[in-house]
């Protein structure tokens, strides 16, 4: 039936999130002649991708030639420990290249080698150098190039658009429902196919480095819609966020610091890293200062600085050596890159880093050390998607990008999270614009959907409870923080889905009073209904996986299980608002790329 009490707009494949996934996917569904929408929360080029610093993870072999998509693959499936979809991590391995090559042809310009390559930079758990990247600034030529080209093409694009349920006809998605932010007036989009790119969810934590667009409303709306969620609990906490001035806190210090020098010490001015080398690692690891420096003067012997350990590896050190006191003044450590590299050398390989701490915090990186500590930065799990098509478990609903999970396994590489939007970006336009081809008529939403929709979304305006959203907010952000953090126990995760409870029931009381025009207050009481379900399937997850793997560390549990844990992804359903848990078995992966395992590194 039709709705004509809300303004509807119809398209072959409407894209939620207008990041590098998104972008990309809707520029390839375009491509593929069907009519496409791209909406996203905030403005266009406002994408959380333009936070993205360090480079694009690709085997150009640009500065080693010995690079290739196998080793990728390996290091991708390694870093992951083995928790990835081992199709997801193949096909990134060997389609990322092009879609950086593709990139320049669009335009985007890298910085060079001596003889005009695109130059590519050394990032932790990466065995060569592969990250093409624009000084530390490659999200932001990402979204530019992209963001150019879609518009070239012409696609319909809907800004401060929040979408908050999605539509089906059946068990087919079918469209989606939202406001706009600036009238807080309603709005349908009728589609044959949806794709979500609405990245992550790290504003349920009190420290992190996203956006506030981070609400995980693409999780929610793909579990509310009947779709699969797999490993909630891989989160990945960046080591190196700042933690002083608090002008700056939460903000990212890129890798690319590190991967140009940087050096991490504690209070006593100790290299700490040579402490936390493991022996997965120590093959191919620098194991003392002297040999760390040799191989800053010459990259050729392809051994590494204990510095750009994984991420998590880094992170968990970091957090060992606060809590044994040798932190610096403000609870973090030094991150050194002065005493090691000129001035000019800083300012030209890492400008926006030395601008921005300058301008915002009066810390200048080429003469004083930073503070940073463990940042909620990255959610390895979210929603469960074919390796090839990025079909979600739902029909005509599709997701990429950091909404969707088995790329990165239990941790993600840095660099990777920009060509995994490249790559899967491309691959959900493609086979959404396919399903919609291939799909007769044009599904739609019952009315009496869109109405509860409406209902829903007003609540607030009409409780009596006297809750406040920003209060509820804060409460579950000191929740997640301090019992669902970096380091995880069974009694605080318990005491965690305790809080939570606790919290979908003050949220059930939330009052927002005045308009629904640019109304900051109903925006919040909405996202906190995703805000909360994510909260809500990480700690489930947690809780569930009794081992310590990559961005999920257990106190309780040290050590992974790899008889128990490590060939399982603990898949979440949704259905009348509460969640089941499983434990399913990972894709069996073909003898070929076993031998690769084996070969050693």
């Amino acid at each position: 039936m039709a709705n004509d009490k809300y303004e509807t707009h119809e398209y072959d494949v409407i894209v939620i999130g207008a990041g590098g996934a998104g972008l990309r996917a809707a520029i390839e569904a375009s491509a593929a002649g069907v009519k496409t929408a791209l909406i996203c929360k905030s403005l266009l080029g406002k994408a959380h991708t333009v936070m993205a610093e360090g480079g694009i993870a690709a085997a150009l072999r640009n500065v080693y030639q010995e690079d290739n998509w196998k080793v990728h693959f390996r290091d991708t499936m390694r870093g992951g420990k083995m928790l990835n979809n081992w199709r997801m991590a193949q096909l990134h391995a060997q389609e990322a290249p092009d879609r950086v090559l593709e990139l320049e042809e669009w335009g985007a310009l890298f910085d060079r080698t001596k003889d005009g390559r695109i130059l590519q930079r050394d990032f932790g758990g990466h065995r060569y150098a592969r990250l093409a990247h624009v000084g530390d600034r490659t999200g932001l030529e990402m979204i530019r190039t992209l963001q150019q080209h879609a518009v070239h093409k012409g696609i319909d694009v809907y800004m401060e658009c929040n979408i908050q349920r999605l539509l089906k006809d059946g068990d087919r998605v079918c469209g989606a429902f939202g406001y706009w932010r600036e009238s807080g007036k309603f709005v349908t989009f009728k589609s044959k196919a949806t794709v979500l790119a609405t990245g992550g969810v790290g504003k349920a934590w009190k420290f992190t480095s996203n956006s506030w667009e981070y609400t995980g409303d693409g999780t929610t709306l793909a579990a509310d819609a009947g779709a699969d969620l797999i490993d909630m609990e891989m989160i990945q906490f960046h080591p190196t966020g700042m933690v002083w001035p608090n002008s700056v806190r939460g903000i990212l210090v890129t890798e690319g610091v590190r991967g140009d020098g940087g050096t991490l010490r504690n209070s006593e001015g100790e290299r700490f890293m040579f402490n936390y080398i493991t022996d997965y690692f120590r093959a191919e690891t620098a194991e003392t200062e002297e040999e760390a420096d040799a191989w800053y003067e010459d990259k050729t012997n392809n051994r590494r600085t204990p510095d750009l350990l994984p991420r998590d590896e880094v992170a968990r050190a970091i957090n060992a050596e606060v809590k044994a006191g040798r932190g610096s003044p403000h609870g973090g450590v030094l991150l050194d890159i002065a005493s090691r590299r000129s001035a000019e050398y800083i300012a030209r390989r890492l400008p926006s880093m030395h601008h921005q701490f300058k301008e915002l915090a009066d810390v200048d990186i080429t003469k004083e050390p930073m503070e940073v500590g463990p940042t909620c930065h990255y959610i390895m799990g979210g929603v469960r998607v074919e390796a090839d098509t990025a079909a979600t478990t739902v029909p005509g609903l599709y997701a990429a990008g950091e909404v969707a999970a088995g790329l990165h396994g239990a941790n993600r590489l840095g660099g990777n999270s920009l060509s995994d939007l490249l790559v899967f970006g491309r691959r959900a336009g493609l086979y959404a614009a396919q399903y919609a081809q291939d799909l007769e008529g044009h599904p739609s939403p019952a009315t009496d959907q869109i109405e509860q929709c409406a209902q829903e979304l007003l609540a607030p305006f009409n409780n009596d409870g006297g809750e406040n959203p920003y209060s509820v907010h804060m409460a579950l952000q000191d929740c997640m923080q301090n019992l669902v953090g970096i380091i995880r126990a069974e009694s605080e995760l318990k005491k965690a889905q305790t809080e939570i409870a606790s919290l979908k029931e003050r949220l059930a009381r939330v009052t927002v009073e005045g308009h629904r025009q640019y109304n900051p207050g109903w925006n919040l009481a909405l996202d906190l209904q995703s805000l909360l379900t994510v909260a809500e399937a990480t700690t489930m997850g947690a809780l569930e996986r009794k081992e310590s793997r990559g961005g999920h560390t257990r106190e309780d549990h040290p050590g992974p299980d790899p008889d128990k844990y490590g060939k399982i992804n603990l898949v979440l359903r949704r259905k009348d608002g509460e969640f089941s848990l499983s434990a399913e078995p990972l894709p069996e992966m073909p003898d070929d790329l076993k031998e690769l395992f084996e070969e050693g590194r």
